[in-house]
């Protein structure tokens, strides 16, 4: 009543490709791994911070990416929110000095500030800092902030 179901055996070519991928594979892989702890042995030790070529010039090497000025919330002092960057190989810039100035619609200027900011930047960093500054003078129309100076030290 039953038969026995007939199985039929494949004979192929199938297995042969299938451990040449994986022997082609497995060599590829190491020839790979090889090849990086070969390159990886010639690594060079981290380069030490660059010898000064000149003088100091925190004017031109301390960004300010953004200066945005906005109230207290009273309404009454300009609090600036400043972004720097220290663009100096070299250098370590604390004591930032910098000067803030509110002109009026004629072109007048109404107030001009000067003060430090208590943060250090070392060489390639970026850092933001918020700054209270003087009374906010009425009839304002526009207003900058720029760097006049730091203090120095070879990293």
């Amino acid at each position: 009543m039953f038969e026995a179901a007939e199985v039929k055996n494949q004979t192929g070519g199938n297995g042969k490709w299938i451990a040449a991928f994986v022997v082609i594979a497995v060599a590829g892989v190491g020839l790979l791994l090889y090849t990086m702890s070969k390159s990886g042995a010639k690594l060079r030790a981290p380069v030490a911070a660059a010898a000064p070529s000149g003088p100091a010039d925190p004017v031109h090497d301390l960004r300010v990416f953004t200066a945005r000025m906005e109230k207290d919330r009273t309404g009454t002092t300009a609090v600036w929110l400043v972004d720097l960057s220290n663009k100096s190989r070299a250098y370590t810039y604390s004591e930032i000095q910098y000067e803030t100035t509110y002109i009026g619609q004629d072109n007048r200027v109404l107030t001009v500030n000067k003060g430090t900011m208590t943060i250090s930047l070392d060489p390639g960093e970026e850092r933001n800092s918020e700054v209270r500054d003087v009374l906010y003078p009425a009839g304002t129309s526009w207003y900058k902030f720029k760097i006049t100076g730091a203090t120095a030290k070879v990293q």
